[in-house]
Order: C-alpha cells, then sequence, then structure tokens
C-alpha cells in the first residue's frame, strides 16, 4: 500500500508537467486553429536553454524558467510566421505538413548543435525528501507542483482580466466575428502562440529537471503525450486538458506500480484509446471551447 501512494504522489508531479505541456498545447490551437507537430521541439529547446542557463549561471531555477520561457517564444515565433502567417485561408494539411517537416528541421539541427547524447541536469534543486507517514514526497516533486499551479493561475488570469487576453479568447472562439470587432488577428495568434510556446517551454524545462536529462530528441515522446492530453480536453479547452495530462500521469505510474517501467507509454496510450472509444469527443462535455 505505501508504494501505491507514493506512486500515485509520483504520478500526480508528472501528470502536473503533462498537464503544463497540455495547456501550452491547447493554447496554440486554440489560437491558431492548427494542430501542429513542431511543439515536441519547442518544449526540447525550453528544456535545453534551461541546461545551458544552469551551465554558466548558475543552478537558479527562476533564470532557468525565464530561459526557457525566452527561447521557446522565439521559436513560437518562428513557427508562427514559417508554418501558419501565410496559411490561415489554405486548407489545413497544408500548415500541417508544414509543422511536420519545421519538426524534423529542429530536431536534426539540435542533434548538429547540442550532440546526440544525453546531457545530465543534476542538483537544480535540493533532492530532500519529506516524510509523512508512509507517504514520501522530494522537495523536487514540491517545487514543480508550485510551478505549474502558479504559471496556471497566471495564464486563467491573463486570459480573464486583461484586455489582450480577451481578444485572445475572442480570436480562438470565432476569428472571423474578432476581425469584425476590429481585433488583429494575425498579431493576436502569433501573440497566443508565442505564449503558448513559452509555457511549452517551461514544462519541457520541468521535464528535464525531473528526469535529470535532456536530449535532442525528448520532443517526439513529449508532444505525443501533450497531444494526446489535448484530445482528452477536446484539443482547444484549457481545463480539461490539464486534466487530461494529469490523468495520464497517474494512470502511467499506477499502471507500472503492477508491471514494468517499460510499459509506461503502453497505459498512457492505452488510456486515451480507451477513453476515446467510449467518449469519442473526450472530457469536455460541450462541443466547442475556448483557452
Amino acid at each position: 500500500m505505501e508504494y501505491i501512494l507514493n506512486q500515485l504522489i509520483n504520478g500526480i508531479c508528472q501528470g502536473a508537467i503533462y498537464a503544463l505541456m497540455a495547456i501550452s498545447y491547447s493554447v496554440v490551437a486554440g489560437v491558431t486553429g492548427m494542430v501542429t507537430f513542431t511543439h515536441g521541439e519547442v518544449m526540447m529547446i525550453g528544456a535545453f536553454s534551461a541546461f545551458y542557463v544552469f551551465q554558466y549561471a548558475g543552478s537558479h531555477l527562476m533564470l532557468g524558467i525565464f530561459g526557457a520561457f525566452a527561447a521557446s517564444w522565439i521559436l513560437g515565433m518562428l513557427v508562427y510566421k514559417i508554418c501558419y502567417e501565410h496559411f490561415f485561408d489554405a486548407p489545413r494539411h497544408i500548415s500541417l505538413i508544414c509543422t511536420v517537416g519545421f519538426s524534423m528541421l529542429v530536431q536534426n539541427l539540435a542533434q548538429i548543435i547540442f550532440g546526440a547524447n544525453r546531457k545530465p541536469v543534476l542538483n537544480i534543486i535540493d533532492n530532500r525528501v519529506f516524510k509523512f507517514g508512509p507517504v514520501r514526497i522530494s522537495l523536487i516533486q514540491v517545487m514543480i507542483l508550485i510551478i505549474v499551479v502558479v504559471l496556471a493561475a497566471l495564464l486563467t488570469t491573463y486570459f480573464n482580466k486583461t484586455r489582450a487576453g480577451m481578444a485572445l479568447r475572442a480570436v480562438s472562439q470565432d476569428k472571423e466575428a474578432a476581425y469584425m470587432v476590429g481585433i488583429s488577428v494575425k498579431k493576436t495568434a502569433m501573440i497566443g502562440n508565442c505564449i503558448g510556446c513559452g509555457i511549452g517551454g517551461v514544462a519541457g524545462m520541468l521535464l528535464s529537471v525531473y528526469y535529470q536529462t535532456c536530449y535532442a530528441t525528448m520532443g517526439s515522446t513529449m508532444s505525443m503525450k501533450a497531444f494526446s492530453a489535448c484530445v482528452l480536453g477536446g484539443m482547444t479547452d484549457v481545463g480539461f486538458s490539464a486534466v487530461g495530462g494529469m490523468l495520464i500521469g497517474i494512470i502511467e505510474n499506477l499502471g507500472i506500480t503492477f508491471s514494468s517501467a517499460s510499459f509506461r507509454d503502453v497505459f498512457a496510450f492505452g488510456f486515451l484509446i480507451l477513453v476515446l472509444i467510449i467518449r469519442p469527443q473526450g472530457l469536455v462535455a460541450r462541443k466547442g471551447a475556448r483557452p
């Protein structure tokens, strides 16, 4: 029972990272109206940016978060300019194919620049462990949960309390109506895409800190987990996408409790398939959603 409880704690922490990944993907999909295959590489760049910040500026977590957010924001701007801006009125598969090509380009450039080997991300947070009866939780897990909750709260406040955030919500709901009321759809969509990418970069950093490693091909798995969580949440609903990410993290860790860690992805994607068979629209209760 003690082992199961501790695996549940691990699942909640890992699920929180997946939730942040899903939130970032959901924001991008919501404001652009397009599925992206570059998001894994955006998160990978965030992880490597934080790695070099830690290497040259010391183990300062806030500097790492800023570096990951800034680098992923810049990459998000490039993704928007190359893959989205000129294809708003084109068939969606054109933009989709463009993101696939851009993803392969970034991944191969990362292998050339950063190398194919894994980079150790060590001693960023003191790995103290707190015991509460049979339950153990590390300081890394506590910090990750705090960061995810704070970022989610800031994003919610931005969307609901600021003029720019409400413009993003309008664009995600109906681009034509937003244009008719004077909102610059392309500029707003670019900002929303950059925000989503920036948050994705922070999620990539947290994953590298949690597993104490980063590597050039890590984006492939991350993008599939983020996409899966978004599908569970109805693609563009931020709240349900976060719930989807949390569930995937918990199911993964509870699944490997009774089997091998090599089956981690089997449980994650098997859960996704099962939910979609029972409920094709995902967890979201209504058609259409907004960030």
